[in-house]
């Protein structure tokens, strides 16, 4: 089970789900404060902006972080929970538990997948860069891309609403 979540519930949620891996997708600067329950070496932080095109003085998602994702993703036993989560809970986060879970179910539907990602979380709207960079190197074949592009932007919001995705 994958739990999504902002930085501002992180505490609450790895608590509650009883989560033992943790993946932070935060700007530099932005601190994060490891839960005690997580070690060290289950906690992943990738630090990237939330862009989708090169600004300058910001951290554009790339291969690199994706590749970390991916490899972080599969040492998972899955025997208990990962949480996920970036600042705002909407957009890196949301992207990365599509990834992992299209990572890890390599047989399921790239659309029913992004439809339950938009069921579960109405503010979800997944980081397009790092959903292109995983189509390439999952070989989903522009997939990914347009199951998300379908999905559309999610709603407005300061801060997505706590989910979780079943693998």
């Amino acid at each position: 089970m994958i739990h999504v979540c902002s930085l501002s519930k992180v505490e609450e949620t790895v608590t509650k789900t009883g989560a033992e891996q943790l993946l932070s997708l935060l700007a530099a600067g932005t601190e994060v404060m490891r839960p005690a329950s997580i070690t060290r070496e289950n906690h992943l932080h990738l630090v990237m902006h939330d862009i989708a095109v090169a600004q300058e003085g910001m951290t554009m998602p790339g291969e690199e972080h994706v590749l970390n994702l991916l490899d972080f993703a599969r040492q998972w036993d899955r025997s208990r929970p990962l949480v996920v989560h970036c600042y705002a809970g909407i957009s890196r986060s949301t992207a990365s538990a599509y990834i992992i879970a299209a990572a890890l179910a390599p047989k399921r539907d790239e659309a029913e997948l992004a439809d339950t990602l938009r069921a579960l979380s109405p503010t979800a709207t997944p980081n397009p860069r790092l959903i292109a960079i995983a189509d390439v190197l999952l070989d989903r074949r522009g997939r990914m891309i347009e199951a998300i592009q379908a999905i559309g932007r999610g709603a407005d919001a300061f801060e997505g609403t706590p989910f979780e995705l079943k693998i």
